[in-house]
């Protein structure tokens, strides 16, 4: 097939071992790698260089409180979900250094990190993560404030999307309307098959991407095959959320209702939940002295709705109860979110649900509100 640049919605189709070439490609353009790879029994995002990195022939096991990976009958790259880990951490670090001051002179000066912020490329992100960075945008990328922090890492990351064609038993991401295919947000997007990938050219730097590899056509064949393996994915997803459009009101309206008293009951208030999920962003700001008293820095750290601190203001604590705090967490995930940021703070993949201790599912205490105010 002739290389001729594609144009944006184009489709085709490469052998798996040209993934190799891709990588090398945007290696060689200055992009650090990332994507999906076995470490301590589960599969992280960290720096990838080749094919072998990828989780081949593994899946993931996950139920509520419950994940194992395992070694599988296939050949395939992408099968295994992720573990606890998310793309967040890559776009709003877990520590981030605002400000140093020291004194010199008896006289204070502030300095500003000369950060060498580094240009991403996203290797393997599912459906469900793709609405997770779309999300963050919209928190950190407002019309009245930008995240200068998270604005400098967003707008160098080059991504590449892999549908999902073997959802977890935790995900409900159709309820969501965020997969399993990938639709929008990528450079490129892959559907793996047995014997090749096939590949959608998202924007113009994803078809650049493409130049230096050796294309096939993507035909009619595989192209049903591609789409009956995402039907297929979809109608595997059990778990979901019934007339998800009412649900914010149904909670907003709810607020005093007994039921949050046995559903708050169960909740540990061990921020699990929010530390693994791609879209929350709680933070808190810390200042750290040197013993001479002469240095100090101040640092932007990941923190939780659920830590008891992080709603203490002067006079007392606005949420003093754990049932305060996961009613706080849940209403606003799937419901004050959505006023303040046009869409939900829930994409369905499941994370929360597989990383919770106590086994807390939300899909079924929204279902028990549903039910005890139907």
């Amino acid at each position: 097939m002739a290389n001729a640049r594609l144009d944006i919605g184009a489709k085709v189709a490469i052998k798996k071992p040209q993934l190799n070439i891709l990588i090398a490609f945007l290696q060689d353009s200055g992009y650090l790698t990332i994507g999906p790879r076995v470490r301590d029994n589960a599969v992280t995002y960290a720096p990838i260089d080749t094919l072998e990195d990828l989780p081949r022939g593994y899946d993931s096991e996950q139920e509520r409180a419950h994940y194992r990976l395992i070694r599988a009958d296939h050949q395939r790259y992408f099968d295994a979900a992720p573990g606890s880990d998310s793309w967040k951490k890559f776009l709003f670090p877990p520590r981030s250094r605002l400000f140093e001051a020291c004194r010199e002179n008896g006289r204070w000066r502030t300095n500003l990190p000369a950060e060498q912020v580094p240009q991403y490329a996203f290797i393997g992100v599912r459906p469900c993560d793709l609405a997770a960075i779309r999300v963050q945008d919209h928190v950190f990328m407002r019309q009245d404030f930008v995240d200068p922090i998270y604005k400098a890492r967003r707008e160098k990351i080059l991504i590449l999307a892999v549908s999902c064609t073997h959802p977890n038993s935790t995900c409900f991401c159709t309820s969501m309307g965020t997969g399993p295919k990938a639709t929008s947000g990528f450079d490129l997007s892959l559907t793996e098959l047995e014997d090749v990938f096939l590949v959608e050219v998202g924007s113009e730097a994803g078809s650049g991407a493409l130049q230096s590899l050796e294309l096939d056509h993507a035909t009619a064949y595989r192209l049903q095959l591609a789409e009956t393996a995402l039907q297929k994915a979809e109608r595997s997803i059990q778990r979901r959320i019934e007339n998800i459009e009412a649900v914010p009101e149904l909670l907003h309206n709810n607020l005093e209702h007994p039921l949050w008293d046995e559903v708050g009951s169960h909740c540990l208030s061990c921020t699990n939940c929010t530390q693994v999920c791609p879209t929350c962003f709680c933070w808190d700001v810390e200042d750290l002295d040197d013993l001479s008293g002469d240095k100090t820095r101040r640092e932007r750290i990941w923190d939780s709705c659920f830590n008891p601190s992080y709603s203490y203001i002067a006079g007392g604590n606005t949420r003093p109860t754990t049932k305060s705090r996961y009613r706080q967490w849940l209403t606003h995930k799937v419901s004050t979110w959505i006023n303040q940021f046009g869409e939900s703070g829930c994409v369905g993949c499941g994370r929360c649900i597989t990383w919770c201790p106590a086994k807390i599912d939300i899909t079924a205490d929204i279902k028990k509100f549903q039910e005890a105010t139907a």
